[in-house]
């Protein structure tokens, strides 16, 4: 330790460099932080992976087919491995194992069926540790929905912002990742939605085209999955909205009965609604020594083992994210921390 109360490096060319520039230790000590957490995602890619690689030597066994889908779903829900499937597999095939398990689109949600019992009257929260066996996670319950907002990026259509910014912006209590977004090879800056967002009534963003898959919440608090035009939209009373997919749940019905949900193990985020009213927000970790991920049917049981009706995917992956608090309570997978996002939803 120097008199000055910066820790000394043992590697001499640094602790020269640290004499002229002591605040230099801090950068050190990020790459250092960045370095670990991207060998870490790669070893738990590669032990997904080298299980997986077992189904190339054994395919006429059922076991190892699906290993083999594991492989091939997994990859192509990275960003930056999918040439782990490319590479050894043509674009028919890959769509074939793709579409294999993939989620029932069930339709639309029916909002009257949940039934608000005096939710507005609890404005309180619960966070539950839903970690089990391959992964580690949260559930936060919510038992007055009017609390649930979508917030978005100041800087929309030029680049996002962290959980814990948009936090600080809203006076939030928690926040999650959103919608999905344009991430070119995954590189881009998070300030691009795509499909719609809306928060607060005011449609912040649209693709030009006809129908959207939305997930939001209507002026009577009530979660609504559905593929819908603007117009229906706007007849709705659909205040806050973001858009992504699969719809898990619907009206209590489980989208994926047989597989798992042919998606792969990664990273996942998702948000439901109990019939009594009360909102779910789940994130899993993954790509991490300890909690290599889940699966579509993983998010879809755990909701449904907590009292979902409803229940929607959203973005997953290095945007996995959770803000309660005052602080992050998972581990976001990216080597960088929080990835920049232009939607979440947030709880006043």
């Amino acid at each position: 330790m120097s008199n000055t109360g910066i820790p000394r490096s043992s590697n001499p060319i640094m602790q020269s460099r640290l004499d002229r520039n002591p605040a230099g230790i801090y950068y050190y000590s990020r790459k250092r932080k960045r370095l670990k957490q991207v060998l870490t995602g790669m070893l738990s890619l590669l032990l997904i992976f080298s299980l997986c690689f077992l189904g190339f030597l054994f395919v006429p066994f059922q076991p190892f087919e699906k290993l083999r889908e594991l492989w091939v779903t997994s990859a192509m829900t990275t960003m930056s491995h999918q040439y782990l499937a490319t590479y050894l597999f043509s674009e028919a095939e890959i769509k074939k194992i793709m579409d294999n398990d993939k989620a029932t689109d069930l339709g639309n949600s029916d909002p009257s069926n949940i039934k608000m019992l005096g939710t507005s009257k609890n404005t309180g929260s619960e966070l539950i540790d839903i970690s089990q066996k391959g992964f580690k996670g949260y559930l936060l319950k919510i038992k007055d929905p009017g609390r649930v907002k979508v917030a978005a990026t100041r800087y929309l259509g030029k680049i996002g912002e962290k959980a814990e910014d948009i936090a600080k912006e809203n006076g939030a209590s928690a926040v999650i990742n959103g919608g999905v977004f344009d991430d070119p090879k995954g590189n881009g800056n998070g300030g691009q939605p795509l499909g719609i967002l809306i928060s607060g009534g005011h449609i912040l963003y649209k693709d030009p085209i006809h129908t959207f898959d939305i997930i939001g919440l209507n002026k009577d608090n009530v979660l609504v999955l559905g593929h819908y035009t603007l117009d229906q939209i706007k007849q709705m009373g659909i205040r806050d909205a973001v858009t992504f997919s699969p719809f898990l749940v619907v009206d209590g019905k489980p989208a994926i009965t047989h597989g798992d949900g042919g998606w792969g193990i990664a990273p996942r985020t998702a948000i439901g609604q109990t019939r009594d009213g009360s909102i779910l927000m789940l994130v899993i970790d993954g790509r991490q020594i300890g909690s290599l991920g889940a699966t579509l049917k993983d998010v879809q049981d755990v909701m449904l083992e907590y009292g979902a009706y409803n229940v929607a995917n959203l973005d997953g992956g290095a945007s996995s994210v959770l803000y309660y608090n005052g602080k992050i309570v998972n581990h976001p997978s990216s080597q960088y921390g929080e990835r920049y996002a232009p939607s979440f939803f947030i709880v006043k």
